[in-house]
């Protein structure tokens, strides 16, 4: 919350190409989301397969988000074939790549520390850096489906999250979460501290 970036966004101090940058990034980590859910439910140990089916539901709410980004870019006045052939900045590209990681080499329950991030960051700032920036830059409401949507979504997503790791009975499990959680804020920090 501290980081410049999302102090001047939710102040309005926002720029198309850092809008542009942002829903460019974003749309490089969450084209994976289903990717790593489905990682996280391949590698789930017999203890941990209760896990599953809550997994299969939250796929199904999440496929297609990345399209929305590509849309809000292409409202923007972006090429969406660009912004895909362009690939992810070497901060998004290690996030993701700590997150398959973790969930290959270590507890695939480690997953449910990016989603803290991410969901829990979403709906912390979304509607109100959406707001801010649509103001600031007179932009229609077609470049905003994946912010506005993520702000009253995330809420849901929170409560799932917060159910789901309730439910978590063994330490391992639980510190998997903790230790992911705090090493996604400063990954997910490098992306926003990256943008221009």
């Amino acid at each position: 919350m501290a980081l410049p970036v999302v102090q001047q966004t939710l102040t309005g101090d926002v720029t198309l190409a850092r809008y542009r940058a942002f829903l460019t990034q974003a749309y490089h980590h969450v084209r994976h989301t289903v990717s790593l859910m489905m990682a996280c439910g391949s590698r789930l140990s017999a203890e941990q397969h209760w896990i599953q089916p809550l997994l299969i539901e939250y796929i199904n709410e999440e496929a297609g988000h990345e399209q929305w980004i590509l849309n809000d870019l292409a409202a923007i006045g972006a090429d969406p074939v660009e912004v895909i052939s362009q690939g992810p900045s070497f901060a998004t590209e290690l996030m993701v790549a700590y997150a398959y990681d973790s969930i290959h080499r270590g507890n695939p329950i480690s997953l449910f520390g990016m989603v803290h991030v991410l969901e829990g960051t979403s709906t912390a700032l979304a509607c109100s850096a959406a707001e801010k920036t649509q103001s600031a830059l007179s932009l229609p409401d077609e470049a905003f489906s994946y912010l506005k949507s993520h702000g009253a979504l995330d809420q849901e997503h929170v409560q799932f999250f917060a159910d789901l790791v309730n439910r978590l009975d063994t330490d391992d499990d639980r510190q998997a979460v903790i230790h992911s959680a705090n090493h996604h804020y400063k990954l997910y920090g490098n992306i926003l501290n990256s943008l221009p």
